[in-house]
């Protein structure tokens, strides 16, 4: 009998199948397609994949601003799409060589439970004394006219495309929509973006989200917000989109449609039901041990709802196994990063002010643009600028920053989010010049009323 089968070998599932793995338990991870999941082989790397091809061709449209000249620059869509391939494959083959090394057993196939103690893989029997569910989610299509059409299309399958649309529309204002919206606009797509909500990214800080409209209009992405898509017709000119807003029906012709309205658990055809495992919402319901409403069933992931991270997947995966074990361990849902790969990034941790108002706390808001940092400007990227959201004791709560190498920069935030430090926590700690880091630490300078480069807030 196996100590514990994994079912899905996402960042969930294959972290907390290595992890449980090193803590003695004998585990055997379930998995129908490929290793690494949608984060890998659907989503975090192929589209940073694109991303970077959409990086470099930005930079060669600015070679005269670096004292540069070239000709006949041009994107190769098809080798791009074979780069991205050649990335995830090479990926998926050092996930199967850890889980190796970590004597983990990989079974592929359809997973059914049939019971707390029993796994069917394909209508063969696994015995075991837990199971962890880390199925992940799906791309969900809203029910509209023409949401079938062929060139309606999800995350999934922009990632295929071998040819780049002349016209885009995307159907979503969120993190996949505006990362697509980004991408395919450094092709060469022109973009239009449809939101049903009043604004984009709706649970980023608002500050953030509304200098983040301004970049997106400057690169003549074009963002039409509190708008309700009706339906998709198939015409000789392409596909016609018609919406309805406040200012009446809009409708836009594109090549293709991205539809990036949301994201559904994956708990159908698992046997949930039959066993008597309790969901709200379509997503299944844990207590703090990651078990659900059958003893010996747990789950993380996507599958229990909050933010869809594969970083958080991981952290929850982690954290089951070791409870488990016996170990005192738990996610600290106020300190988990997220970035946003735009044009420029986006990333955030902790409270927005927003939040922080919501909860009557007092602010001490910091901020700092990329405009007067050194390193910015020799890198010819000043768009943005770091926001630092600390209480009345102190404590800072929280950091928004929109600007160049936010993903990065958002990895000293978490820690200081993470281990509530003081504004004086970070000003002591000596920044190294010239970096981009120096306008975090200013804007925490600016927090405490101490802001030396600063001439005027962002």
């Amino acid at each position: 009998m196996k100590d514990l089968v994994v079912i899905g070998g996402g960042p969930g599932g294959y972290v907390a199948a290595i992890r449980a793995s090193q803590l003695g338990m004998d585990v055997t991870l379930v998995e129908k397609d490929a290793l690494g999941g949608t984060c890998l082989n659907r989503g975090c790397i192929p589209t940073k994949a694109y991303y970077q091809n959409a990086s470099v061709l930005r930079t060669l449209g600015r070679l005269r601003e670096f004292n540069a000249a070239a000709d006949n620059i041009a994107f190769d869509m098809a080798g791009a799409h074979k780069r991205k391939n050649q990335i995830v494959s090479g990926l998926v083959t050092g996930i199967e060589k850890l889980l190796d090394t970590n004597r983990v057993d990989v079974a592929a196939g359809e997973a059914l439970i049939a019971g707390p103690d029993s796994v069917m893989v394909d209508g063969k029997e696994i015995k075991t004394k837990r199971v962890l569910l880390a199925t992940g989610s799906c791309s969900a299509k809203p029910p509209f006219p023409g949401a079938g059409l062929s060139g309606v299309i999800t995350s999934d399958e922009i990632l295929e495309l071998t040819a780049v649309p002349p016209r885009l529309a995307i159907i979503g204002g969120g993190v996949i929509g505006l990362e697509f919206a980004c991408i395919f606009h450094a092709f060469g797509s022109q973009v239009t973006v449809f939101e049903f909500q009043p604004g984009i990214l709706g649970s980023m800080d608002r500050e953030i989200v509304k200098r983040m409209g301004v970049y997106l209009k400057k690169q003549k992405i074009k963002v039409i917000a509190g708008t309700e898509v009706k339906g998709i017709d198939e015409t000789e000119d392409g596909l016609a989109v018609t919406a309805v807003g406040k200012k009446g029906e809009v409708n836009y012709t594109a090549d293709k449609v991205l539809v990036a309205t949301g994201r559904r658990p994956c708990i159908q055809g698992i046997g949930l039901e039959e066993i008597g495992v309790a969901c709200n919402n379509g997503f299944i319901t844990v207590n703090e041990d990651f078990e659900t409403s059958v003893k010996g069933v747990y789950a993380i992931g996507d599958v229990i709802g909050g933010p869809m991270l594969a970083h958080l997947a991981s952290a929850e995966g982690t954290a089951a196994v070791e409870r488990m074990a016996g170990l005192e361990s738990h996610v600290d849902y106020e300190a988990v990063p997220s970035c946003i790969f735009t044009f420029p990034e986006i990333a955030a941790v902790g409270l927005t002010e927003e939040e922080m108002e919501t909860r009557g706390l007092d602010t001490k808001i910091g901020k700092f643009p990329f405009i007067a940092n050194g390193k910015a400007a020799a890198m010819g990227e000043k768009d943005g600028f770091v926001k630092v959201i600390a209480d009345t004791d102190h404590v800072i709560r929280g950091i928004h920053i929109v600007g160049p190498h936010a993903s990065d920069l958002i990895q000293e935030a978490a820690v200081i989010v993470r281990n509530r430090m003081q504004l004086d926590d970070v000003i002591n700690t000596i920044h190294p010049h010239p970096t981009l880091g120096e306008a975090l630490y200013e804007a925490v300078l600016d927090a405490a009323g101490r802001a030396v480069h600063l001439v005027s807030r962002p």
